[in-house]
Formats: structure tokens, sequence, C-alpha cells
């Protein structure tokens, strides 16, 4: 059986190499090498399987509708970008000798980028403001935080209430309603579950945990005790605010066509992917402000303009989109993101070398080639 590739294995290839050792972890079962023959089909053109796909050895030919091929080498700089990444796909690709390649769930993949990308972005803003980032991290690799939208994630922390308890303090206790859930701020707890005379020790809890959310999503009453065993400070989140923050934020939108409209009467296109994505194709005189980077750089945008926001899947737009909104700038995400446009679209918007903008230090844009 061939066993999973590890991260360092990865680096090269773009956006994987933005995810934080977490994210590798959940895409462990995913890591594993799929071996090709030499002439064995990959994928056909038009094919909808929502699946990214990464090179890894060997050589492949990908044929386009109008016959035109294209040999991608492993270890060059185009096979560290995802294989023919639209949908429908635009290419047929074929092993040309004994090959490798990686295949992730493209929703799941967009889902853990949009997230890493998000988190980034609030851990460099709070800790410009001299917060406790180190903490913080730890708190949002909880995997609670997965189930949030990256838009919610600064409004959930705004509404944790911190708790100062001494060691020995019961802060869940079995068998009762679940009215909120908890976060370990400081110190170390321990979960149980019996009276003293049958107690069974299921785990000690450490700085960022959460603990107490599982009555909440089952309605049903706590299931285990959690006991301070040091001094420590819990950062409670009630039930209401636990519910509201799992509910996706609503962001406009706009298809392909709005976008084109809008374009006319002087929008721009904010592309809010990572720099080595935006330098493979982007749209001409697009601005690319990655979703990480875009509150650091929000001071060179202009908020006369209106601003249209693309990815790949739509996700990190839209979040892009809210912070957007809510800084008071007015911007739409391109619904669905660029691989759900159709290939003579994608085409048409996309290329290689057109101008563009990067934002760069310093406050300032320069144009990119």
């Amino acid at each position: 059986m061939t066993e999973p590739l590890n991260p360092e294995q990865l680096r090269s290839f773009t956006p994987l190499n933005v995810l934080s050792e977490q994210q590798w972890r959940e895409l462990r079962p995913q890591l594993v090498p799929q071996h090709l023959l030499a002439g064995q089909l990959l994928f056909r053109q038009g094919d909808q399987a929502r699946t990214t796909y990464y090179l890894l050895s060997g050589e492949l030919m990908l044929r386009d509708a109008a016959g035109g091929e294209e040999r991608l080498q492993a270890g060059s700089e185009a096979s560290c970008h995802p294989l023919s990444p639209s949908l429908p796909r635009q290419h047929e690709v074929r092993a040309l000798s004994d090959a490798s390649v990686l295949m992730l769930d493209s929703a799941n993949l967009s889902r853990l980028l949009t997230w890493r990308l998000a988190y980034h972005d609030l851990l460099l803003d709070l800790g410009s403001n001299g917060d406790d980032v180190e903490w913080l991290e730890r708190l949002l690799e909880n995997p609670l935080f997965t189930k949030v939208p990256p838009a919610n994630v600064r409004a959930m922390l705004d509404r944790l209430r911190p708790i100062d308890l001494p060691a020995g303090s019961r802060v869940l206790v079995e068998g009762e309603a679940g009215d909120c859930c908890y976060f370990l701020k400081s110190g170390r707890a321990e979960v149980f579950r019996g009276g003293d005379a049958g107690r069974q020790v299921l785990a000690e809890l450490e700085v960022g945990a959460c603990f107490g959310e599982e009555a909440l999503l089952s309605d049903q009453p706590r299931n285990a005790t959690v006991t301070l065993i040091e001094p420590g400070v819990v950062l409670r989140l009630d039930r209401q605010d636990f519910f509201a923050l799992l509910k996706a934020p609503v962001v406009d939108e706009v298809s392909f066509g709005e976008a084109a409209r809008l374009l006319s009467s002087g929008a721009q296109w904010l592309d809010v992917r990572l720099q080595a994505e935006y330098e493979q194709a982007h749209a001409q005189q697009a601005l690319n402000m990655p979703l990480h980077l875009l509150r650091l750089k929000v001071r060179l945008l202009d908020k006369s303009k209106t601003y249209l926001c693309y990815c790949d899947s739509g996700k990190r737009s839209a979040s892009a989109v809210f912070l957007l909104s809510q800084l008071g700038f007015s911007a739409y995400a391109l619904r669905d993101g660029l691989d759900a446009l159709p290939a003579v679209q994608r085409a048409g918007l996309l290329c290689e070398s057109g101008p563009g903008y990067l934002a760069r230090s310093g406050g300032r844009t320069e144009r990119s080639h």
C-alpha cells in the first residue's frame, strides 16, 4: 500500500503551500499518490468531477478541443499549479510516461484555503493591536472554528466572555442542560464521567480547547463534567451566539454578465488569490490583493470605486466582499468563482501576461506584466 505524502513533499504546489499543519493532518487521507501507466487517461475534456489534480512525477499530455497539445513535465513551473482547473475540463489529459498524480476534493480544499487565508488576515490585524496572537492561533486551530464561516470569526471572538476561575472549579456538570460552550484561554482542565466512586477520566484539556459544544449541536444534556485542575480563564459563548455565528453571512454576488456591465461603468477586478495564482493567469487591469493581506492593504483601494472580487471557487472572494463591505467599500463577488465559468468566458477573462497591478508594501501599487 502506498504511504501518504508528507507536507514537505508538497510545499512547491500552489496554493497548497499556505495550509497549516492542522489542515495538512485533515488532508492526510487524500495525500496518497495515484499511479498512471504510460498511455492511461486521467480525465476527458468536459469532465465535471470536482477534483483538483497535481502532477507528482512523470509526464502528461494535455489536448484541448482544437487539437492543440501541451506536454507537462513533473517539477516544471507549470506543474506546481492544478491541472486544467476549470469545470467542465478544457483538456483531455493522458500519461505520456508512467506518472503519479495527487487528487484532492476541490470543495474541501477550497474551504481549507479560505479558512486559512481569512484567519491569517485576522491574526495579522489583531497582532498589530498587541493581542496575544499565539494564544489566538492555538484557539483558531480548534476544529470547531472550521464550522464557522471565516467572515464570522471576528464576531465570535468579540462575543466570547472571559471568566477567571480557581483550581477545582466545575465548569460543566454531566447531565445538565447545555446553554453555552467554552474555550480554555489559560490553565488546564480535566474531562471525566461518573461520580467520585466511579470516576472515569476521559481527557485533559489544554489552552485553545473548546468544550460543551456537543450538547449544543445535539440538543442533549452534558455528557461529561469538566473541572479546572489549575487556576485558569475560560471564555463563554452563549447558545444563541453559537448558532448565529455558524450561519454564513449574505454577500453581494454578480454573474459574469453583470460584472461586465459594472466594468463598463468604471468598476475594477480585484483578484484575491495568492500572487502565484494571479501570475499564472488573471483578468486584465485586475489588482492583486490576496485575501490574507486584504485588511493590511485596503488603504490602497478607492472608496469611490466598485470592486469585483474573484477567486477560483468563489469562497475567498465572498470573504473579501464581506470584509470590504464592513469597511465601507462597494464590492461584489463573482458568483461561484472562475472555475464555474464556461470555457469561452474563462478564456476571455483570464490572460497569462496581460496588464494588471500588484499591491506592494509601503502603500503603493505597481504594474504587473
